[in-house]
């Protein structure tokens, strides 16, 4: 059981020396459907120095959540987050100091917490209406994007930050995000590293400044920044503010980038689909006042917009794929798994098993109505206990600026042949990704 013929049968498509590398990093879509159909839920690829196992669909998935941090490693899965943030940042850091940073951030996005975000959320949304004028077209990543950036950054460090760095928010957390590299280390001074380099220590010392700023004077009530100024871990030791500064930029880093891809798929799906964005409309119209100060207990009632973003989850996962390492050889489903391999789930693929989701192709949001079995099936935003805090705050921020838009805009698309980014870029819509809009009414 020891031989490479135990592990799960390899795709086809290999080449001398490199195996699967070009077309995992390029069109990893294609090498994932052709696994699946040589071989169904479970195979391999070859890549440099080890093999990776794929995953697909809900048991297996299932199975890759409950043994992360178990035989399966999530902190040795992501290097380019270690020079990124720092080897004992969150997920990255040992069991115990995951729990005490974890346990810190759970209480942000739980209950009323949520009613202190809704109103930042809600003044960005109108804001952008605002500018948008009575009528034209823009290009939906490039108009979402920096609008959902602003309001995370506001949440968790406070209004105005963009104005302390160099280049802006946008610009500056678009090098750091250049980091991102799963081929090159971070030791590696490559352009684009030392440009991540240097954009993660701005971002750092201007979240140290702000928490020194807070603790000269204290903001009453206190908000996301002032409670981790003054935050513990659970036991009472102290929190170094390398923590603190750490997570900040988790959370803006990881929060605005898959809320932006999630947010711009649900808009085309529904403009795709006009008779599921005249449910959304009609309830909108029934349970929000214009013009009125958006209230949380209400918006958790719009269950068609709830629905349609549960949807566009499904058919529009953002991320290509959830890795993990093998932290020793096992056996699984009939298979060897071999110490070191990668072995990752694809949400894409896995949110498309005929046997999970019916008609799985078709932009069908109703089919979560009343099954609460389709919701926890979805792995967009992760699953187990490294399931992303924020999802609920995601959903908040996105179903703000929808019925903002909604609330006076009438919107169409202007590029119909809408596709996902290619490679392993975060799934966004490809641009052009174009809406023609008009004001419909005022406020």
């Amino acid at each position: 059981m020891t031989t490479e013929a135990t592990i799960p049968p390899f795709v086809s498509g290999a080449r001398p020396i490199f195996g699967h590398t070009g077309e995992f990093l390029n069109n990893p879509e294609s090498l994932f459907d052709r696994g699946q159909s040589e071989h169904g839920t479970i195979f391999s690829l070859r890549l440099p120095g080890r093999p990776a196992i794929v995953l697909i669909g809900k048991e297996h998935s299932g199975f890759l959540f409950a043994e992360t941090d178990k035989r399966l490693s999530i902190r040795t899965a992501y290097p380019f987050f270690r020079h990124m943030f720092a080897p004992d940042n969150y997920f990255l850091a040992e069991w115990t100091e995951y729990q005490r940073q974890r346990e810190i951030l759970l209480p942000r996005f739980q209950g009323r917490q949520l009613e202190g975000y809704l109103a930042i959320m809600d003044s960005h949304a109108i804001a952008l209406r605002d500018a948008l004028g009575d009528h034209g077209e823009c290009d939906l990543p490039d108009t979402l994007g920096p609008v959902v950036l602003r309001i995370t950054a506001d949440c968790f460090l406070g209004a105005g930050v963009s104005a302390r760095l160099r280049d802006g928010l946008a610009a500056t957390f678009r090098r750091f995000a250049e980091g991102q590299d799963p081929i090159l280390p971070g030791w590696v001074p490559a352009p684009h590293i030392r440009r991540s380099h240097k954009a993660r220590d701005e971002i750092r010392a201007t979240i140290k400044d702000l928490l020194a700023e807070r603790r000269r004077a204290p903001q009453d009530p206190p908000d996301f920044l002032q409670t981790l100024a003054e935050a513990t871990y659970p036991d009472g030791t102290a929190l170094p503010d390398r923590v603190r500064v750490n997570l900040v930029m988790t959370l803006i880093h990881a929060g605005h980038e898959t809320t932006t891809g999630h947010l711009c798929w649900a808009v085309v799906d529904l403009l795709r689909h006009p008779g599921e964005l005249a449910k959304v409309l009609a309830e909108q119209h029934e349970l929000v006042a214009p013009g009125r100060p958006l209230e949380l207990g209400k918006l958790h009632r719009l269950a068609a917009l709830d629905r349609a973003l549960h949807e566009s989850e499904r058919l529009h996962p953002i991320t290509t794929g959830m890795v993990r390492r093998a932290t020793d050889s096992f056996e699984y489903a009939g298979y060897r798994i071999p110490k070191g391999a990668v072995v990752l789930t694809d949400p894409r693929l896995s949110h498309r098993r005929p046997e999970t989701f019916t008609e799985p192709d078709r932009y069908q949001p109703d089919r979560f109505v009343d099954d609460t079995a389709a919701r926890k099936a979805l792995i967009g935003f992760g699953g187990g206990v490294h399931r992303c805090l924020g999802t609920r705050f995601a959903y908040l921020e996105m179903q703000v600026i929808l019925t903002r838009l909604f609330e006076q805009l009438s919107l169409e698309l202007v590029d119909v042949d809408v596709q996902a980014e290619p490679g392993q870029r975060l799934k966004w819509p490809r641009r052009p990704c174009r809406i023609r809009y008009a004001k419909t009414r005022e406020s």
